[in-house]
């Protein structure tokens, strides 16, 4: 039977050097690979740093302009309000209001556009459902059928896209009535 002491390693005396290590022959290839290792590391670390802050600065744009999209929307009642006010014309004494109306209503108009957004005018326009929503129909004989003849909101556009379609009132003339007047 063996010893417990005897599984235990001899510790170095005094007088024991440690084994001389030679720095020369300390495996330089192994040390170029850590180094390699640690640049692709160093290089990957980077590039990922750089996608994460161009996906930063992407979302913090599109939360950008969904805010500014959502307060245009918000906005567009009040402008419809404004129209309405100077559809409804002048009284006597009320022309001064009326003016700061209309040029309040100019100004906001103005703004839209800065930002891209433009009112289309939809009157005497062949009805487009994807432009246009009808709330109602009337018949009108001095208009071409499925035109529009009256526009209750109007609609805005952002270059070729519907940024909030127009409420309209479309005439339901059939195609074949206008075609048989010489239309």
């Amino acid at each position: 039977m063996m010893k417990p002491e005897s599984l235990i390693p001899p510790l170095a005396g005094p007088g024991d050097a440690p084994p001389a290590v030679d720095p020369a022959a300390a495996k330089p290839e192994s040390l170029r690979e850590q180094l390699a290792e640690q640049k692709e590391l160093n290089l990957r670390l980077a590039a990922d740093f750089e996608n994460y802050k161009r996906r930063s600065r992407q979302e913090s744009e599109v939360r950008a302009a969904a805010q500014k999209e959502s307060f245009i929307h918000e906005l567009l009642p009040a402008i419809d309000n404004l129209e309405r006010a100077l559809a409804a014309g002048t009284t006597p004494g009320s022309a001064e209001l009326h003016q700061g109306v209309e040029m309040t209503f100019k100004q906001l108009r103005l703004l839209l556009q800065r930002h891209g957004i433009e009112s289309e005018e939809s009157v005497g326009q062949p009805f487009d459902p994807h432009r246009h929503e009808a709330v109602s129909q009337r018949r009108d004989a001095t208009q071409a059928g499925h035109s529009i003849i009256e526009v209750l909101q109007r609609g805005y556009r952002r270059g070729d896209q519907v940024f909030r379609p127009a409420k309209v009132v479309v005439n339901d003339l059939p195609h074949s009535h206008h075609a048989r007047h010489g239309r």
